[in-house]
Parts: C-alpha cells; structure tokens; sequence
C-alpha cells in the first residue's frame, strides 16, 4: 500500500514539474527600455532664404479659400452591414462648412416646421446643444415655442469648455440632417439661455454636436447622446468619420472651407492609401496613446508618460495642436534650433504675436513634426507627420505689404489635444464599434500639389514600456502576479497533500514497535 501511494505522489510532482516549466516558457517577457525608431527624414526641403520679420498683434482667425471638388462616380462607396442593410454616403460629401480657426459646422434642420442652424462638430464633448436666445455672435437660433413637436425634460445643464461655459434646459425635438439622411430623428437637445465665451465673434455656428461618449453627457451620463440615437433610430453602424479641408488656405473670416462628417461608416474617396488604428483607452473623450514626438526627425528624448499626462485625445472642436508644458517647452526648443530663426519673440510661440515676410511662404524654415501612435496591435506603432503647412497657419488682412503666419501650436495643462491643425492632414475615423480610432491620408490635405501630412509604419515596440499612460495598470505585471499566485497555491495544496501522505505511509511501513503515533497507540493499548 505505501509502494502505491508513494508512486502517486510522483507522479503528481512530476506534472506539477511539467505545468510550472510550460507556465514560465509561456510568461510574457516584461519591457522597460525606452522605444529606439529610425527618424522620419525631411523631404523636399527648399533652401532657406534670410527672413523679413515683424511682430504684429494676432487676433484669432479663420483660413479660408473655397474648396471645389467633383466627386466621380466610382467615389461611391455603400456601407454593408448584414443585420442593416445598405447606407449611402455621397450624401455626406462636402457636408461641412468652417475652418480650424472658427471650427466645422454642419447644417441641420429642428423642430416641426424645421428651423435652421449650423452646428459646431466638436468630438471632445457630448451634449447636442444650440441657442435659445439672440446672441450679439449668432445669426440665428432655436424657438421653442415654434416647434410643435419640442418637449421640454425639465433638467437643467450647465457645460463647461476649456473656453467658454452655458447654461441652459433639456428638452427633445426631431432633428433633420439635410446633407445626410433622408428622415427625422428624435433626439435630446439642451436649449441654451445664457452663455460666456462660448459664441464668438464672427463665428457662423449657432450650437455645438457633441460627439464624444455618453460619460461625458451633462447633466448626466444617463442622457443619451446624439449619436447613440443616431445609431439606434437610423440603423446605422456606431462609427463615423471627419475630413476637413483647410490646410494650408489663408483666414478671410468667411468661413466657406469644405469638409464631411460621414456618419455610419467610412467613404473611401475621402482619403488615400491605407487606415491605420489605434485604440481607443477611454470611452469618455477619443482617448488614445502616444509614445513619442519628433521635430525635423530628432526625438524630444522625453519619457512617454509625459505625452499623456492626464490624457491625450483627438478633438475636433479645439483649434490648435495643445500640448504638455514640458513637451511644448521642449518642442519649441527643437523647432527653434530646427529652423534656424533667431529673430522670432517669446510671442509668437505663446500665440499673442504673428510673423510676417515680405511676400515669402517661410514653410521651408519649418521642421516637419511627428507623433507616434501605438497601433491597435500593441506591439507595433505607427507614425502622423505634419507639415510646416499644418502648423504655421497663414493670417490675411494684417499688412498689405506683408504675408503673415500664427504659431498652430500651443500650451496645455489639461491634455495633449490633437485638434484641428493636426486633423486637416487626414481624414479620421472614429470606430466606437470596434473602440479604436483611424488615421488615414486625407485627399484634400494638399497645398500647391504638395500633400501636408504623411503616415509611416508599422515600428515595433519592444523597447518600449508597455503603457506609456501614467496610473494605467501594465498587462504584463498582472498576467505574472496571476502566474505566480497560481503556481504558489498548487504548491501549498502538494505541500498539505505531502505533510497527510508521509504520516500515512510511515505507519504502515514501520517496523518500530515503540513508536507511538494517533493509530499505532491505540492499537497497541487497546491489546494492551
């Protein structure tokens, strides 16, 4: 009998030998070193002529030049969803006026009979809000009380911007979206009263769409979003897309910029080549992750946490690319030893001052700026360049004798904000389906012939830590303290099974007649 269980209790060693050394072969190798990726090289760059420079004080402006665009047959692109049937998108083309300045806006019909508006597509917030009021920078607004179809929720909402806030009440109506589906939905819509900062001079928007997730709904995340209706009412899938078609065009103040927000899906005439992802890490704002920065191909050398500090989102409703003070204090640097301009003030990098030049595009004084992306494939990232023509954004009507630029970057301390100086370069898409964010080159993303922007990869991401979001749990460290805390409990189990099997054994196996144990003694004083 002990022989028996003896060779029992080997062979269960020897399989606990087996699963601990497939377990540690298997385990995930954990990665520190930061990422090494070859430089993204400088094309095309024209010589650098000495420059005219002049500060003048830089009002907020907004690029412009009409935009024509004959969309060919063969552009058509139907949507299959086989639970939904089939969604034209050429409707959408072209359906957005506006520039990165002032924002993109959409035209939409509310209420029964319609009224209409234009409305702000902002993707870094999520309430369906437009006037209720006049407004001394509104050109119209929303009358409740002409709708025979508005019912009021009786909720109040105050929203608050990183500029501008209002207040305002809930309510519901039917909405219309000419340059897009041919039918009414129901949706939420916050009414607003009162507001500060929030319209701006010269601005052609009467509200703002928020596209963002639900999470960030005010007055609460149980208020459903425009979108979800959208998706739910029209059957659509919960994806959609933004092109926008101001790189490069001076500020005229008239507003008359293209762009297209294609709701369900992707149009393939709106962008070239191929779609590279990202994952979405938050479904609050578009949440995503940055690895690294580079200026004219050279790394900022900055820890990748620094990139995301606090988050990193795509907005499309702020103007600028905003970055980390110490990412944008050390992009400045690179950008200033980069161009090799020495006259430039402290305010042009802080946006308060232009530059200007006599009659010169000073783009080729300007390094190309690049963001790395962890690609949706964690192992591999992917690469957006920008241009000097996304980034040095031209002003008009400040010096006739002059041609004058605003810096397209600025200082952030809530985020790093991928806004729309950055998106005019490609056309993106926001895959809520499938949590991830797109990024492809936009057809419309030229200047003078010359594309703007550019995407390169896949780069591997073995030197790289595995989050580069600080207070976000690696996977690597959990996938081993799972590992471990496994292997130690099938370890105590064999150590009890080991400590009641040897007693066993050993009283049946020994020959000592003194030797008293719980069994053997009663045995021996019961014959006793």
């Amino acid at each position: 009998m002990c022989t028996l269980v003896e060779t029992q209790l080997l062979l269960l060693l020897q399989l606990l030998f087996r699963w601990t050394t497939q377990a540690l072969a298997q385990a995930p190798t954990p990665f520190t070193l930061p990422l090494k990726i070859s430089p993204i090289k400088l094309n095309g760059a024209s010589p650098r002529p000495p420059p005219l420079t002049a500060s003048l004080a830089a009002p907020l402006g907004n690029e412009s030049r009409e935009r024509l665009r004959d969309v060919a047959a063969e552009g058509l692109a139907l949507a299959l969803d086989p639970t939904r049937g089939l969604v034209n998108f050429l409707p959408m083309i072209d359906n957005l006026q506006g520039d990165s300045g002032r924002g993109y806006y959409l035209e939409m019909l509310i209420g029964t009979p319609p009224q209409k508006l234009q409305i702000l597509v902002d993707t870094g917030s999520s309430n369906f809000a437009v006037a209720g009021v006049p407004h001394s920078h509104t050109s119209s607004y929303f009358d409740t009380e002409k709708s025979s179809t508005y019912r009021s929720k009786n909720l109040n909402v105050n929203v608050k911007y990183t500029q501008g806030s209002w207040t305002g009440s809930v309510g519901e109506d039917v909405v219309t979206i000419p340059k897009g589906f041919n039918s009414t939905f129901l949706v939420n819509i916050a009414i607003i009263f009162e507001s500060e900062d929030f319209f701006l001079p010269e601005t052609k928007w009467n509200g703002i769409l928020g596209l963002a997730y639900a999470m960030l709904a005010k007055p609460s995340s149980s208020l459903e979003t425009f979108f979800d209706s959208l998706v739910k009412q029209a059957k659509i899938s919960n994806i959609f897309s933004i092109q926008m078609c101001g790189a490069g065009l001076p500020t005229d103040r008239t507003g008359t910029n293209g762009g297209s927000l294609v709701m369900g899906g992707v149009e393939p005439s709106l962008y070239e080549g191929e779609i590279w992802y990202t994952t979405i890490k938050k479904e609050w704002y578009y949440q995503i992750e940055i690895l690294k920065l580079e200026i004219g191909g050279q790394n900022l050398n900055l820890d990748c946490s620094e990139y995301n500090i606090d988050k990193a989102i795509v907005d499309s409703g702020t103007t600028l690319l905003h970055l980390p003070p110490k990412v944008f204090d050390a992009v400045i640097e690179a950008i200033s030893h980069t161009s090799l301009i020495s006259e430039f003030s402290e305010g042009f990098w802080t946006g308060s001052q232009l530059a200007c030049w006599n009659y010169e595009t000073p783009w080729s004084y300007f390094p190309n700026i690049s963001i790395y992306l962890r690609d949706e494939n964690s192992s591999k990232s992917f690469c957006i360049t920008i241009l000097p023509q996304l980034y040095i954004l031209p002003i008009l009507g400040i010096d006739s004798n002059y041609e004058c630029y605003r810096f397209g970057i600025s200082s952030s301390t809530d985020a790093l904000v991928i806004g729309a100086t950055v998106m005019e370069g490609f056309y993106v898409v926001f895959d809520r389906a499938q949590k991830r964010i797109g990024f492809a080159l936009s057809s419309c993303a030229e200047v003078d012939g010359v594309p703007v922007s550019a995407i390169s990869g896949p780069f591997s991401t073995d030197d790289i830590a595995s989050s580069c979001i600080p207070g976000s749990p690696s996977k690597e460290p959990i996938l081993w303290i799972v590992s471990y805390a496994l292997m130690s409990l099938c370890g105590i189990v064999f150590l009890i099974l080991i400590s009641l099997m040897f007693p066993f054994c050993c009283v049946h196996c020994s020959h000592d007649p003194n030797l008293v144990n719980d069994e053997s003694c009663l045995v021996q004083h019961h014959w006793k």
